[in-house]
């Protein structure tokens, strides 16, 4: 097979259109193409008015080595790459205890559906509920002001990515194609298969639930098993070795090989882990606000004319912008055509995330408009210095917004004057249960404020519209990423408790789900050839 890549096509082209490209970019016959499959595709639309479609083309063809020869100086053109997932190893005859999976998230179901598919049979330990059960408890918030402390947005089967936009895409280096693995597994479990060709993928929080459900039922024909609510409130750890851990119902379950993938809002679990010696260190991560815009403003704002086209959906945007007080300022976690949805896991606070289904057809358009801070920002000099720092935003929102689960907003025109808003204008904020209008400069350190402020006119010159007087802020974003790493070596092993696996975005080693599915991949992959005696490459 040959890959071609970079084959621009205009967006309205008709469907013979690619072969006959493909025909002439080999300086083939059409006869001597055999088949071919479309490995990606995405747009160009810096050009409004002549927005290009752009291919990565796998192909079959007639006299290969002949044509590959004869295009040896074009580095848009070579053969494709094995993509193909191999094991690194199957279970031994005698296998003395089971693996353990702690957290159910994205990292946790990768993690345990290859430990399963080796024959490992991994137990999961998920201290919150399954993804139906949870959905419930989480509308509950929503809808009731009722926080599950248990069964929220950020705990319980599929962790934070299930209550996301579920986006598929990432900027890790993967060499081993795992992300292609990932997306396999994705598409087999019911999600569509263009995932595996779109340039931005994704999936949308209704059809991730019925995914994880699907994924749950392969690992368990495996033979593996999950235990929901099942938390784990302490780690047995003997001479710098694991040997277990101690369960909220006091159930202690003995393991020499455990994989740690908690996400980022296990900060009752990072308590328990510092208190036991479990080295881990202080890392960056941002806070700020979530922004809402009228979908078509930022539609039109991107795509011009080809606003609405079907094949490009609703737009997105990235931004960044470096204020003259030395922060950087920028986009996170957009969703186009979603919802700004209530995130907290604790009781009294408020904290905000963004959600798209997979039609992405909601009137607003959201995205964190979050600050960038560092370890030397933090309240104290200790490894949790960051999660006091959230808590105290979220606490501090929890009051601006009425001490009810309400979150506090403010207009942007109003925030960038630096004055309290009283009425909403032409944006509609769709944070559940609901906004209080406010005034927002106390929701942050004045660092992260006085920063948003001078990046929001900025990002209207590049987005126009962006900063319109009507935009509607909500407070607070905190949990970007995971405000500790629990630090690991070349073995994917803590630094210092052998047997112990930090994984995925609680550990501090990804960003979304697919990173997450990635890292959880390569964790046990380690786990797996750490039970067989294997070297960890």
């Amino acid at each position: 097979m040959l890959r071609i890549n970079e084959l621009r096509l205009a967006i309205d082209h008709p469907a013979d259109a690619l072969p006959a490209a493909i025909v002439r970019r080999l300086g083939i016959t059409a006869a001597d193409l055999v088949e071919f499959s479309i490995f990606k595709r995405s747009h160009d639309a810096r050009r409004k008015h002549e927005l290009m479609l752009i291919y990565s083309v796998d192909c079959e063809v007639k006299n290969e080595e002949q044509v590959r020869r004869r295009l040896a100086k074009d580095d848009k053109i070579g053969p494709t790459p094995d993509m193909s997932y191999r094991f690194v190893g199957t279970v031994p005859a005698e296998l003395k205890t089971r693996p353990l999976v702690i957290g159910f998230g994205p990292c946790g179901i990768f993690a345990a559906l290859i430990l399963a598919q080796m024959g490992f049979k991994p137990i999961v330990l998920e201290r919150g509920k399954d993804v139906r059960q949870r959905t419930k408890d989480t509308w509950g918030l929503w809808r009731k002001h009722e926080l599950n402390p248990e069964s929220n947005v950020q705990f319980g089967e599929g962790g934070a990515g299930t209550f996301s936009d579920g986006k598929l895409y990432s900027q890790i280096k993967d060499p081993r194609y795992l992300g292609r693995k990932v997306m396999t597994e994705f598409v087999q479990a019911g999600a569509p298969e263009e995932i595996l060709y779109v340039s931005k993928p994704h999936i949308g929080t209704f059809r991730l639930v019925s995914m994880v459900e699907q994924m749950r039922a392969t690992i368990e024909a495996l033979g593996g098993e999950i235990r929901f609510q099942h938390k784990v409130t302490d780690f047995l750890i003997e001479q710098g070795r694991m040997k277990g851990v101690v369960l909220e119902s006091g159930e202690q379950l003995v393991a020499e090989h455990v994989v740690l993938a908690l996400g980022h809002s296990a900060r009752d679990t990072f308590e328990t882990l510092h208190a036991r010696g479990v080295y881990m260190e202080a890392k960056p991560f941002s806070i700020g606000f979530r922004i809402e815009h009228p979908q078509s403003l930022i539609d039109r704002a991107r795509f011009g004319k080809f606003a609405g086209h079907p094949l490009l959906g609703a737009a997105d945007y990235k931004l960044v912008y470096h204020a003259s007080n030395g922060r950087s300022v920028y986009s996170f976690c957009m969703c186009p055509g979603g919802t700004v949805v209530a995130a907290a896991s604790e009781p009294n606070r408020v904290v905000t995330n963004g959600m798209s289904q997979y039609s992405r057809n909601e009137r607003n358009a959201n995205a964190g408009i979050v600050v960038g801070i560092t370890p030397q920002d933090f309240p104290g000099d200790d490894v949790l210095a960051g999660v006091r720092l959230q808590r105290e935003l979220e606490s501090q929102a929890f009051v601006l917004g009425g001490s009810n689960y309400d979150a506090p907003g403010q207009l942007v025109g109003d925030f960038i004057a630096g004055k309290p808003s009283e009425t909403l204008g032409e944006v509609v904020p769709s944070y559940k249960p609901a906004v209080k209008l406010g005034d927002l400069s106390t929701a942050l350190p004045e660092y992260a404020i006085t920063a948003i402020r001078e990046a929001l006119p900025a990002f209207g010159k590049q987005i126009r519209g962006f900063d319109m007087h009507d935009a509607v802020l909500t407070g607070v974003e905190t949990r970007t990423s995971s405000p500790v790493r629990i630090t690991r070596n070349e073995h994917f092993q803590s630094l210092n408790v052998k047997g112990l696996f930090p994984a995925g975005e609680g550990a501090g080693y990804a960003g979304g789900i697919l990173s997450a599915g990635v890292d959880g991949i390569k964790v046990a992959e380690a786990v797996a050839k750490s039970i067989l005696g294997i070297e960890t490459a």
